[in-house]
């Protein structure tokens, strides 16, 4: 055959499936190449409460895995709306993830939102942690049962508590602990704010009676004597803070609510991308760094692959909306 001859046959589909390829790789090197550029983690949190530290901690350890910035980036406002949107609505190419929090399952039961956790790739389940009683230092209450039976016995609305936005997990955490207790959930005036750490600034400075958010996300100001934790509200006591009991413990109440944080990215993201992500969320989870970070801060790391990860929030989603509607909370 001469060099200007057309092959044919078997060897001329040969060469034109290796062309082929080659000019596939070359029009397709995003998916293979992830990623190429910065990752971006949003937070709808403000910085310093605990779902930015966890968010932190997980782009600390996952950074030098991807080879590229793994950059947090807090959008804080409308009760977690802003931030949870703002990883919902992202391009879903693998660059725009988010920390996401128990306030998907509840933001759209008050018509914030029509955002769902349906919205959203699920990646892993990182933690969840119940919610605490905080009052000052010098608080008059030095229990649970003490504070409540001043609540009671207050006229409506002279106590005031806080821990995040209207109808956030703390919100909808006091309003199930006063129907627990047999008040009407808005007995105590709820202060909004931006996350447990603006709340505990809020305690502090005496703007609130006391906070509920978990015990971790107030560990710096306990442990500088400026607040102290009366109860938490789970099945059982935190081991690294032995000395908080359950609130069942203190006042007899049987009723739990935790806040869960998992990562997640934009519905659709591509198999590329997920088969990468899945297996390091795993693998950041298991490391020392990630364990020890959460335990010196107390919070009790979780974990859910996908489809596990999934069937949580779709639950949660369901048990949140009917604690709601008995709240009145719902819309």
């Amino acid at each position: 055959m001469s060099v200007n001859s057309t092959p044919r046959g078997p060897f001329r589909r040969l060469l034109l499936a290796g062309v082929g390829l080659v000019v596939f790789g070359i029009a397709d090197p995003a998916a293979a190449a992830w990623p190429e550029r910065p990752i971006t983690i949003v937070v709808p949190w403000a910085a310093g409460g605990g779902t930015d530290a966890t968010a932190r901690i997980i782009a600390k350890i996952m950074e030098p895995e991807l080879g590229v910035p793994v950059n947090v980036v807090n959008r804080t406002g409308g009760a977690g709306v802003v931030g949870h949107s703002a990883v919902a609505t992202a391009e879903p190419d693998g660059y725009t993830l988010g920390l996401i929090t128990f306030e998907i399952g509840s933001m759209h039961w008050q018509g914030l939102t029509e955002l769902k956790w349906s919205d959203y790739t699920p990646i892993a389940l990182m933690n969840e942690d119940p919610a605490g009683v905080i009052v000052r230092a010098d608080s008059p209450y030095k229990t649970a049962k003490e504070l409540l039976d001043a609540v009671k016995a207050a006229p409506k609305g002279k106590f005031k508590a806080s821990g995040t936005g209207q109808g956030g997990s703390w919100h909808i955490a006091l309003g199930g602990m006063l129907q627990a207790a047999g008040l009407p959930a808005d007995h105590v005036q709820w202060v909004p704010s931006t996350g447990a750490a603006t709340a505990l600034q809020d305690l502090v400075a005496g703007g609130v009676d006391f906070v509920t958010c978990s015990v971790p996300e107030a560990k710096a100001l306990i442990d500088a004597g400026k607040v102290r934790a009366l109860a938490l509200m789970g099945k059982e006591r935190n081991p690294t803070f032995p000395d908080v009991p359950t609130l069942k413990e203190a006042t007899g109440i049987d009723f739990q609510l935790g806040a869960w944080r998992g990562l997640a990215g934009p519905k659709g993201l591509p198999k590329e991308v997920t088969d990468k992500l899945v297996p390091l969320a795993k693998k950041v989870y298991d490391s020392k760094e990630f364990q020890d970070f959460m335990a010196s801060r107390g919070f009790a790391t979780v974990y859910a692959p996908p489809e596990e990860f999934a069937a949580f929030m779709k639950a949660r989603d369901e048990s949140t909306g009917a604690v709601m509607k008995g709240l009145g909370l719902a819309k």
